[in-house]
């Protein structure tokens, strides 16, 4: 007993961790591979890598993720201090579309669409800015003229939660209406916020004036909420749901997008989208849903 007791006594005095396994290091050819995905800087790739690096040496799994993760903090601060330096006039991403639409309801089709989108995002502050116009003309008479102008401002206060303003202005003479304008202002939140699904929720009070084309006009108070639903399916598909609402005393409207946008080349894409529209109350028809089928093509500048 005593000559094992011997035998075992230098394992005392080794550290507890020199008794476990250390884990495998990582591979030179394989962190040369992840060094040379987050140098070349495209998110996709190093996530791609980064995945089968982590499946194919499950053992190097943190050493892989400290990479991935240090490379995510840098772009974080660069990012920040990209913004913090940029002017007015600088940071504006946008995209414009221009197709044809096919529409169902107070009328029936074919025409032409065209729209135009420009943001700026900040570290709190964003803004967005955005028309778009679908349009038909056979025969000498109009059958289809709406236009849509917007610009919302937003400000993030927290990682989810944000306040909104909404300024809008729309012309749909088909359904009753030579001018329709609209504010509103609310709180909205951020319920999923992931790589691939974001969806946001907002809602507040709103006032809407409309000029009517029979020369009439009027002012309501209301409620307004919208949706905002985005999954990235693949690298180049992405599918996206929007909604917004209206609610007043004897009035109501709805408008929805669904929308796949899917990308040709870096930044050409193409969009196939189903719009629709219900008002409660028009002047010119008994037609209260409108759909509108729209097939784009989108440039992203």
């Amino acid at each position: 007993m005593r000559k094992r007791l011997l035998l075992l006594s230098p394992l005392l005095f080794l550290p507890a961790n020199a008794l476990a396994a250390e884990p495998a290091p990582l591979p030179p050819a394989v962190r040369a591979m992840i060094e040379q995905a987050i140098a070349g800087g495209n998110q996709g790739d190093i996530d791609t890598v980064a995945r089968i690096a982590q499946k194919t040496y499950p053992a190097a799994q943190a050493e892989i993720a400290a990479m991935v993760n240090a490379y995510d903090t840098q772009q974080a601060e660069a990012k920040k201090e990209k913004i913090e330096q940029a002017g007015i006039f600088q940071l504006w991403e946008g995209r414009g579309e221009v197709g044809g639409f096919r529409s169902t309801g107070s009328t029936s089709e074919i025409g032409i669409s065209v729209g135009l989108n420009i943001s700026r995002t900040g570290l709190h502050w964003s803004h967005t800015l955005s028309g778009s116009a679908d349009y038909r003309r056979a025969n000498g008479e109009t059958s289809r003229q709406r236009f849509v102008a917007s610009y919302q401002p937003r400000y993030q206060f927290d990682p989810s939660g944000f306040a909104y303003g909404l300024v809008q202005f729309e012309r749909d003479p088909i359904i009753g209406f030579d001018s329709r304008y609209t504010g509103s202002a609310g709180i909205g939140y951020k319920l999923i916020q992931g790589k691939k699904v974001n969806l946001s929720v907002d809602a507040g009070p709103s006032v809407r004036h409309v000029e009517y084309i029979d020369g009439t006009g009027e002012t309501k108070l209301g409620a307004r909420s919208s949706l905002d639903f985005g999954w990235k399916l693949s690298d180049t598909l992405t599918f996206r749901q929007t909604a917004s609402g209206y609610a007043e005393n004897d009035v109501r409207s709805l408008i929805a997008q669904t929308s796949l946008t899917t990308r040709l080349v870096s930044r050409l894409s193409a969009n196939f989208s189903y719009n629709v529209q219900y008002e409660t109350q028009t002047r010119l028809t008994d037609e209260r849903l409108d759909t509108l089928s729209k097939a784009t093509l989108v440039y992203d500048f």
